[in-house]
Formats: C-alpha cells, sequence, structure tokens
C-alpha cells in the first residue's frame, strides 16, 4: 500500500469477479449473460470491471445512462452496451455517437430514436422496454402491440431485443413475478402471430437467475449477483459465489471511556464500565451509514468488535472491551478474516436497508484497489 493512502480503502478481486461470472453463465447454460455494470459496477469501479469482462467476451454490457456507456467507449470498451433506462430526447445523438443500445419505452421515443438515426444516416439498435407490473418505464404489456407495430414502421431502427423487469422476484413468493412472466411472453406473441422471429427475449434479474429458470429465455441480466452477493438467502444454494469486494479501514486513535462517559452525538451510548474504545478513519460520508450506528460489528485482530455511539460523517468508533489495538492496525468493514466474516449482507441487515444500497452507498472518496 503506497504510504500516502488513506487509512480506509475497497479491495476488488477481479479474479472473484470473473468466477461468478462463469458461474452465472454456467446455471444458465446456453442463455446469453449480460452483466450490469451500471452505478459504477455497484462500486466496484466501472472501467475496471468493464475491461474484465470484455476480456472474457462477454456479449454485452448493460448501463444505466447514456453517460455510464460514453465513460466505457472513452476507455476504450469496444462491447455492445445496452442503456437500460430511459433518455431525453437532446442525449439521443450521443446513442448514435457512441454505438449505444437504446431503450424504446414508448412509441413517441421510438420515433424520436428513428428520426435521429434516418438524420444521421445510420441504423440505430434498440431493445423494446414492456411493463408487465413494475409501472417504471415501458409501454403496458396489453398495449404492446402498438409499441411493436410502430418499431415496424421505423425503417433507421433495427429491433434487436425485447424486455421488461420483474418487481419482485426477490420475494419468497413468486406468485406476481410468474404472472410477470406470463404476461411478458403474451404479449410477444405478436411475433410468430404476424410470422416475424422474436427478437432477444429478457426479464430475469439476479434473484431471477437463481429463483425462476423458467424466466432465463434468450438472455439474464446479472447485476448483484456478479459481485458475489446473494439477493436473497436461497441465492447461494444454486450458486457459487465468491464475493468481490472487502472494505477495510485502520485505527487512528486509542483511548480508555470511563464508566458512563457517552460516545459520540446524541450521547447514545455510554459505557457500564471501563472501556477501551478506537477510534476508525470512515463514517456516513464515505458510505459507512449513520443506520450502522449501535448495531454493526467490526473485525479487529480476528475478533468481533461492537460499532458504538453514532457513526459521524468522517470517523466512527469501536469497543474493544478489554483488547488491544494500536493505530494502524487493520480493521475489517467487510471481508473476512480467519474466524470470522463480515459482509454486505449484514450491513444491510443491520442498518435495514438492501444489499444494492450498501455497495452502491460507498463513495467515490475511498479508494479503491483493483487485484486481478
Amino acid at each position: 500500500m503506497s504510504d500516502t493512502q488513506r487509512p480506509t480503502w475497497c479491495d476488488i478481486d477481479l479474479t472473484a469477479l470473473e468466477n461468478n461470472y462463469k458461474a452465472i453463465q454456467a446455471h444458465v447454460g446456453n442463455t446469453q449473460v449480460m452483466p450490469i455494470v451500471k452505478a459504477d459496477a455497484y462500486g466496484h469501479g466501472i472501467t475496471q470491471v468493464a475491461t474484465r469482462l470484455e476480456e472474457l467476451n462477454a456479449p454485452c454490457l448493460g448501463v444505466a445512462y447514456v453517460e455510464e456507456g460514453v465513460t466505457l467507449r472513452k476507455a476504450g470498451i469496444t462491447t455492445p452496451i445496452h442503456v437500460l433506462g430511459g433518455a431525453v430526447e437532446r442525449q439521443i445523438p450521443l446513442f448514435i455517437e457512441h454505438d449505444l443500445i437504446f431503450t424504446a419505452p414508448s412509441v413517441d421515443k421510438l420515433r424520436q430514436i428513428n428520426e435521429a438515426a434516418e438524420t444521421a444516416k445510420t441504423k440505430a439498435t434498440v431493445h423494446l422496454k414492456i411493463d408487465t407490473g413494475m409501472e417504471r418505464i415501458g409501454v403496458h404489456h396489453y398495449n404492446a402491440d402498438t409499441l411493436f407495430e410502430a418499431a415496424l414502421q421505423c425503417p433507421a431502427v433495427k429491433v434487436e431485443g425485447v424486455f421488461t423487469h420483474f418487481a419482485s422476484a426477490d420475494e419468497p413468493q413468486l406468485e406476481f413475478a410468474r404472472l410477470q412472466l406470463e404476461r411478458f411472453l403474451e404479449a410477444l406473441e405478436f411475433y410468430p402471430q404476424h410470422s416475424l422471429p422474436y427478437p432477444t427475449r429478457h426479464i430475469a434479474n439476479s434473484a431471477a437467475i437463481a429463483a425462476l429458470p423458467e424466466a432465463h429465455l434468450d438472455l439474464v441480466r446479472p447485476g448483484l449477483l456478479l459481485y458475489g452477493v446473494a439477493p436473497t438467502t436461497e441465492t447461494t444454494q444454486t450458486i457459487a459465489l465468491q464475493p468481490v469486494l472487502s472494505w477495510r479501514s485502520e485505527v487512528i486513535y486509542f483511548k480508555v471511556v470511563e464508566a458512563g462517559n457517552p460516545v459520540s452525538y446524541g450521547s447514545t451510548w455510554a459505557p457500564q464500565a471501563s472501556t477501551r474504545v478506537v477510534t476508525l478513519p470512515v463514517g456516513y460520508a464515505d458510505g459507512y451509514r449513520r443506520a450502522l450506528s449501535n448495531k454493526a460489528q467490526v473485525i479487529i485482530d480476528d475478533e468481533l468488535h461492537n460499532v458504538v455511539g453514532r457513526v459521524c460523517m468522517d470517523q466512527t468508533m469501536i469497543d474493544i472491551k478489554d483488547s488491544s489495538a494500536y493505530n494502524g492496525d487493520e480493521v475489517i468493514l467487510i471481508g473476512s478474516s480467519d474466524a470470522h466474516q463480515i459482509t454486505v449482507e449484514d450491513l444491510a441487515r443491520w442498518s435495514e436497508t438492501i444489499p444494492y444500497e450498501i455497495l452502491t452507498a460507498i463513495t467515490a472518496r475511498v479508494p479503491r484497489r483493483w487485484h486481478t
């Protein structure tokens, strides 16, 4: 580690990423896998992750916004990139300039894309978005024919795929997910009814990859799963995953706190007996959430210790009781020691949120170190 590097950092294991990608591909068989690298690859580094996936010959990469696609193109990524979210009309030329795949969630947007492609004397590649129950973007499944028919009238558009998104595939009960799949497949009957081949059909996110094999269709879209984090407790029973990200810090201060003396803002915790407390240079401005106050644990010298008092913007206090710790000692926030492990799922449970938010909330001021 550099002598000047901040004493709070994330390690990103790109070999674990590769192993997860291969495990997902093995699980879905001949179905294509489109890794999702939006939100800075869920906090793992969009350029570094995409580069590794391109080396693995991933058929396509998924992002949320056109800006993310442009970032990858400027970094030299040549793999097809599908922008899954919507875009305003003024952004359409960016897609064409950087050879990005559009999502067309409405007839109006489809026509705007067609007009822009005609002006540029090119053909735009598009995936049509159908809403089967998310109520976010996309034409309702019962009106899908209007979008399909409009696409046939757009000569500068190539419809490569049709997709929808599960609203609750990560819930224990899958009735609504199965209803969404049924609605999607019914909408897609437009193609054989008009003697047309199906475009690439996709619906399965990470949870559905594990729980709903009938939803794999032609392509799946792993996000959280790719990074070795399970969207449900059942996931790890079907796919062997390796955590890709670990998060570490170092002790920067040690003191003895006498019985009854409160620690941190709001005086929410005080020891009942004299105890040893260390301070870490990490806080909620780094993404170590305030909701972890008085709930989370960390690992120091292969022992679990409790976060005490409120997590501050830049610092967090740990009760080490009668253990020893010195300035510079390593502290595991997410990761494993010989005897213990703290997972992304643990942080999500302690802070009453979801693993997605834990990963994507680790801010840019936390340095990343990538390992091959």
